[in-house]
């Protein structure tokens, strides 16, 4: 058996993401039909709480094409101006800054999988904040820059963004809240879930107004914990 967090968009003003553990059969083993049954059994578990939901797992095991698209490994997004197309995966890597080094922009010119395989992530210390693109993120509140980099990506593909709307529940069989932080199910939901409050042009366009957005409509967030240094008032891609 194995637990995992699922992610619901909220029906409700606070929080804007709703989270709740599921317990669940596990099948061991690498292989995508084995990750693939562990996600239908996860996803079995939630129906039963959940009849009325409709699930999306957002990782390159996804069953449906729209979830593998959704892999922070395969979204990309294209920056205004450096007129760089970028995977979200790289783009964060390479915006760690730790103890004894980066960021590492040579990484921008890596794949989704050596820049998170590079060895200097694992070995330059704690990591201290992000600059992405000059401008500077604290790792206050934990995930905030990771949810905006990628909704921003996600908000380039409107194509795709259409479907994501129809989901309202969405999960990572690859994310272990025991070993990471971040979680692109997470990033998603967020994503409706400021689509449908209609706030999420205004939280993605500055970044003091997306700190705001997710401070207010987060009560497990608050100001205090929300110390952003910046370089630049406006944080779109560029």
């Amino acid at each position: 058996m194995a637990i995992r967090p699922t992610y619901l968009v909220s029906v409700n003003e606070i929080p804007l993401v709703k989270v709740e553990d599921f317990e669940f059969k596990w099948h061991p083993g690498l292989s995508v039909s084995q990750k693939q049954k562990s996600i239908d059994e996860l996803h079995s578990a939630i129906l039963k709480i959940h009849p009325d939901r409709k699930i999306l797992e957002v990782s390159s095991k996804s069953r449906i094409v729209l979830g593998t698209l959704l892999s922070a490994f395969n979204l990309t997004f294209s920056t205004k101006k450096y007129k760089k197309t970028i995977s979200v995966e790289t783009a964060f890597q390479s915006s760690k800054v730790f103890t004894n080094g980066g960021p590492y922009y040579d990484l921008l010119d890596k794949t989704s999988a050596e820049a998170k395989k590079d060895l200097r992530i694992k070995n330059s210390g704690n990591l201290t904040h992000f600059i992405f693109f000059n401008e500077q993120w604290s790792i206050n509140p934990p995930t905030a820059f990771y949810d905006w980099l990628y909704m921003n990506a996600l908000n380039q593909h409107r194509n795709i963004v259409e479907e994501v709307l129809q989901y309202n529940c969405f999960t990572d069989i690859e994310f272990n809240p025991e070993k990471s932080i971040n979680c692109q199910a997470h990033s998603v939901a967020l994503f409706v879930s400021l689509h449908r409050k209609n706030m999420l042009a205004e939280a993605l366009s500055s970044k003091e107004k997306y700190i705001d957005t997710i401070c207010k409509f987060n009560n497990s967030i608050t100001p205090s914990t929300a110390k952003i240094q910046s370089t630049s008032r406006q944080c779109s891609l560029l």
